[in-house]
């Protein structure tokens, strides 16, 4: 098998051919699938293999004073033959993985071969091939939980350590100092406990992810925002808590938490930062100060680890692995977010220029997995793969929105056609908060048609015109499908708030485009026509299912039927027809899920008018869609069966929901037709464009949505299923 090892005394990197680890009693032998780098502990470890002899001295005093304790019991030369004898040879590099079992020791009956494990420990969750994981170092992984993120559950343990050691209570303020990887989780855990979170970092896309993530205020400690924040939400009383999360040489850490600590507050060193406490400080304010010790108790005792030796629950409550099955359990439940926390997801086989590019700095990153040979998602395994380019969060110093100053959002339209004046525009008519300003099309007659039985202000044929108008909020694009990317880039660049009908894009080149101009505008206020998600009767009939615990399948029938002679659907240029309208089954279906599609599989008849498309998602649901035309008129055109947990969802048509428990509930048959969420579609456009909050469906859904519907004539083509990749762009242009 292969093994990421270092050589200390040269610094050298390699990935090794060594044997394969025994599956020894007490513990499993378990299969990696992907694996986390630490990018704090172990670039440090790194850095320190890097580092001349002088400099491994400097970095490590500890190791220093035993090196002298031994030359004074053995002699200076049997002592250097040892620290040589140490320093030249291969260790190991990792501590956090996730896996799958494939062999089970004597004395183990908790898991099976075949169970995916999150493990834990510096000797046992290697960046290896195989690793043998003793009892308490492994904790079994529900359906719920993606394998990548069941790969943080060891730096999730030592976050929660460290959040139990500061004892938060609810309503509590605490600062995290150091937004890399365990302090993003820090931030995490403590909103999850009802605590108010300031953030300090000096790199402003950690300060923002970390507001992402549920911080009230990040920022660098320099700015004098995080003093203010803190004083605003404390009564200039100081904070309850300060976790120390980060690294360096500096005291910076320890002072900043003496200054902004409240009177007898808690300060909890979790990272590995300069100690040199001002006494004064501390002395004054009596602060508590206290270490966090790795994953929590059983970490260094070898009973514990090793002879798989707990401990009464009645005595220690929480031990290192019940801090990992707590951390994968709030992972479950959605709680903890690591998702936007993988910076880059890299081939095993690619681990030593992984590492070199991080220490050089040419890879910026909260965090990195490595994906081993045979894991899901594997590239051999799965066929064909479609990536967006990455999704960008909006670059610094590039449009930041805040809520509109005027009374009314200001819209214009381009296009108005007969979907734009019977399902949207009526709905915006209707309210007072929105001014229709300009209505722009390619022919003036059916301008002026719009003018006139809208209410637009202006009718027009010139488009640049319309998007230099800074009294122009958004634009609603509701033209043909072939111009809908251009369009949508062009609005974007112009500042507009944007509105498309599906389908976003065309083509992975057109979605590349709307994407590029977000990254260079830096205005993601985008939303695409998907409108049943937003369906009333869909919610009710959703709510009424209520929380999923396991994986769901999920049947969509779609009876299309035939087009027209002569629809401008059936033109080469706009696409095939599922193309056209098939996103709005598939973010349907996510919606259903909260989730979006991570694999495609389509078939289809000889002349491709009926298809089959079968979605995969994260948590193992399954979706199939079957978009035919072959059908009778007469039957409804959408019918929905969503399966799961010893229940039933039948939805027909927007007309009636039906859920099937141990007692069955029935909606009333809606009195006035079928409400697909037009209506609440453009409410919750409108509202998040004049709040200034975020869109209602995030950029990274619209663009699984848009890959998984072009990926349906990729699949047909190859007769393979397709993979689903988004990427996500940090500020700094690296991925997340």
């Amino acid at each position: 098998m292969k093994q990421v090892v270092q050589n200390y005394k040269s610094g050298e990197l390699a990935l090794l051919d060594v044997p394969a680890p025994a599956c020894k009693p007490g513990g499993v032998l378990v299969r990696t699938t992907f694996s986390l780098i630490s990018t704090g502990t172990e670039m440090m470890k790194v850095s320190e293999a890097g580092m001349s002899m002088l400099g491994k001295a400097r970095s490590r005093p500890d190791q220093v004073a035993k090196v002298m304790q031994s030359v004074a019991t053995n002699g200076l030369a049997a002592t250097y033959r040892k620290a040589m004898n140490k320093l030249d040879s291969y260790t190991p590099l990792g501590y956090s993985l996730c896996g799958v079992v494939e062999e089970v020791g004597a004395g183990i009956d908790d898991v099976k071969v075949g169970d995916v494990v999150a493990c834990a420990g510096n000797e046992h969750a290697l960046h290896a091939e195989l690793n043998w994981v003793p009892k308490n170092l492994y904790a079994k992984v529900s359906g719920e939980v993606d394998p990548r993120h069941a790969a943080f559950g060891t730096v999730g343990a030592i976050a929660m350590q460290g959040v139990r050691r500061g004892e938060p209570q609810l309503g509590d303020t605490a600062l995290v100092i150091g937004l890399g990887l365990i302090g993003q989780l820090v931030v995490q855990l403590l909103v999850a406990a009802g605590v108010r979170v300031v953030g300090v970092d000096p790199d402003p896309g950690r300060c923002a992810l970390a507001e992402q993530l549920g911080a009230l205020v990040c920022a660098d400690p320099g700015s004098g925002a995080v003093d203010a924040a803190v004083a605003e939400l404390t009564n200039g009383h100081g904070v309850d808590q300060v976790y120390l999360a980060a690294g360096g040489n500096t005291n910076q850490p320890v002072e900043l938490a003496a200054k902004l600590s409240r009177d007898r507050g808690t300060v909890v060193d979790i990272g590995k930062c300069r100690l040199d406490l001002p006494w004064n400080a501390y002395y004054e304010k009596e602060l508590d100060v206290r270490f966090s010790r790795s994953y929590g108790p059983g970490r260094y005792d070898p009973g514990y680890e090793l002879e798989g030796r707990d401990y009464p629950i009645g005595y220690v409550r929480w031990t290192e692995r019940r801090n990992l099955e707590c951390f994968l359990d709030l992972v479950a439940r959605k709680r903890i977010d690591v998702e936007p926390l993988i910076s880059h997801l890299a081939g095993f086989d690619t681990a030593v220029e992984t590492y070199r590019a991080l220490g050089a700095g040419e890879l910026k990153a909260v965090a990195v997995l490595f994906r081993y040979p045979g894991a899901e998602g594997e590239t051999e395994a799965a066929g064909p793969v479609v990536t967006a380019p990455p999704v960008p969060v909006p670059a610094a110093g590039g449009h930041v929105w805040t809520p509109l100053p005027g009374p009314a959002l200001r819209v214009a339209f381009v296009g108005a056609g007969n979907y734009a004046s019977s399902m949207l525009l009526p709905h915006l008519v209707e309210r007072d908060d929105v001014e229709l300003r300009t209505v722009v099309t390619t022919s003036a007659l059916s301008a002026a048609n719009a003018r006139r039985k809208f209410g637009f202000a202006e009718a027009a044929t010139d488009l640049d015109a319309v998007l230099a108008d800074p009294d122009v909020d958004a634009v609603f694009v509701v033209t043909r499908h072939s111009s809908h990317a251009a369009l949508t880039r062009r609005a974007l660049l112009a500042g507009k708030a944007v509105f498309v009908e599906k389908p976003l894009a065309l083509s992975e080149a057109e979605l590349g485009l709307v994407l590029s101009a977000i990254e260079e505008s830096g205005n993601d206020r985008l939303q695409v026509g998907f409108n049943r998600r937003f369906a009333p009767l869909l919610r009710q009939a959703k709510g009424r299912l209520g929380r999923r615990v396991g994986p769901a399948s999920v049947r969509y029938l779609v009876n299309a039927g035939r087009l027209e002679h002569g629809s401008w659907y059936n033109q080469d240029t706009e696409g095939t027809r599922f193309e056209g309208e098939g996103g709005h089954f598939v973010d349907t279906v996510s919606a259903l899920l909260d989730g979006d599609p991570v694999s495609v599989y389509a078939t289809a008849t000889p002349d491709q008018d009926d298809l089959q498309v079968m979605l995969g998602y994260p948590d193992g649901s399954t979706a199939v869609i079957s978009y035919v035309t072959s059908g009778a008129a007469g039957f409804p055109k959408e019918t929905i069966d969503l399966v799961a947990d010893g229940k039933v969802l039948r939805f027909d048509d927007f007309s009636r929901a039906s859920v099937y428990d141990r007692k069955r509930s029935v909606s009333p048959r809606l009195p006035r037709g079928r409400d697909k969420g037009q209506a609440a579609e453009v409410a919750a456009f409108v509202d998040a464009v004049r709040a200034g909050a975020p869109m209602p469906v995030p950029v990274s859904s619209l663009v699984a949505t848009t890959l998984a519907t072009l990926a349906v004539r990729t699949s047909l083509a190859t007769g393979a299923p397709v993979r689903i990749e988004v990427p996500v762009a940090e500020r700094n242009g690296s991925l997340r």
